[in-house]
């Protein structure tokens, strides 16, 4: 079998749906990533989360180098049978985390030098360990090292930041030992200018797939689709294209139509551990008094186990008072509701009635929310 191959089956407008095709399974295009931080999807069994139609699930460098310990995994059989998952994983690069979580993060051409925020001990993460740590694991599609800032960041350090990113990206494409697949990242912030140098660096490295970062860090859907109409086209249309960090339905719904072929986010997880679904109407929060006496499912028409077999007003009780098995229904409606989400529009796009399906989600997600 081929170590990564991208077949894309369909077209409408930008919009493709494919498959990726890995030694340890298949995924379809348009595909949404659940994140399994720590090496669970919080709250759901592997099994599960499979049921749910997912392909592929995301597992965190920062986290996973920091406890267990990257060694520790490789020792015990690698992520995959650690965990118990045994398709595909994509595992990000962990420079995401090192700038959020570490106060005491500093930045150099190395790399970054941090302090963990599990105990204060301190680590350097550089491209190289970087790609170490997720080969280490058994990640299937490993990211490249990069540097990400926020929406608020000024032109100048945009620019840098990506000139330096890209430099990384050459390092980790170089530190990679060609097991598996490896993406490269563009950065740039909003600036057209700079996402034309980054993806013309990435180009030349010549990577397996491209992501688009930078984006869902504070600049609002109008911004983010902006740029996305200028940044996705600069990518390799053979090759798949990973927007990071974008989980938002109706933003997933907009990324597809300009042509982007994955996705993760830990929205559906982490908000069915606070109480709220996404049904076809918009986002509730089941822990709504209204939803005391409610004998209807928590989406009705959805065919998940949480749907076919407890009401909203069962739910309801299960969250307000602490019980466990309220999250973890919660979760699993929503991980069905986002892969259900994938395969329509993997299914209105070879239809070729894409922007008909966009538009009438977009309009019932928005215009009942929270009803």
């Amino acid at each position: 079998m081929a170590r990564f191959r991208f077949e894309i089956a369909a077209k409408d407008g930008a919009a493709r749906s494919g498959t990726i095709v890995m030694e340890r399974g298949e995924i379809r295009t348009p595909a949404f990533m659940p994140v399994g931080t720590a090496a669970t999807v919080k709250g759901v069994k592997p099994t599960d989360v499979r049921a749910s139609g997912a392909d592929i699930i995301l597992g965190n460098t920062y986290h996973l180098m920091l406890r267990p310990g990257a060694e520790r995994v490789a020792r015990l059989g690698g992520l995959h049978s650690f965990m118990g998952w045994d398709r595909p994983i994509l595992t990000d690069s962990g420079g995401y985390q090192v700038m959020s979580l570490s106060d005491l993060a500093k930045v150099s051409e190395e790399g970054v030098a941090f302090a963990s925020h599990l105990d204060g001990t301190r680590h350097m993460l550089t491209p190289e360990r970087s790609v170490e740590v997720q080969q280490l694991l058994g990640s299937d599609i490993v990211m490249a090292f990069d540097q990400l800032l926020p929406a608020t960041a000024t032109a100048d350090e945009h620019a840098g930041a990506m000139e330096r990113s890209m430099r990384w990206a050459r390092r980790s494409k170089d530190a990679f030992s060609g097991k598996g697949a490896i993406f490269g990242i563009q950065q740039g912030g909003l600036d057209q200018a700079l996402r034309r140098a980054s993806a013309e660096a990435l180009i030349e490295n010549g990577f397996d797939g491209y992501a688009v970062g930078g984006l869902a860090v504070g600049e609002g859907q109008e911004a983010m689709c902006g740029v996305l109409d200028f940044a996705v086209p600069m990518l390799p249309a053979e090759r798949p294209r990973y927007l990071m960090g974008v989980g938002k339905p109706d933003d997933i719904v907009e990324a597809v139509e300009r042509g982007v072929d994955m996705f993760d986010c830990v929205l559906p997880t982490r908000s069915g551990r606070t109480g709220q679904a996404f049904t076809a109407h918009g986002p509730i929060n089941i822990r709504n008094a209204r939803f005391a006496e409610d004998r209807d499912p928590i989406d009705p028409g959805c065919p998940c186990p949480t749907c076919t077999g407890f009401e909203r007003a069962y739910v309801h009780h299960l969250v307000r008072s602490g019980e466990i098995l309220g999250p973890m229904l919660m979760t699993e409606h929503n991980l069905w509701f986002y892969q259900r989400l994938m395969q329509a529009m993997r299914d209105a796009i070879a239809e070729k009635r894409l922007a008909a399906f966009a538009k009438d989600f977009l309009h019932r997600y928005s215009s009942s929310r929270g009803a």
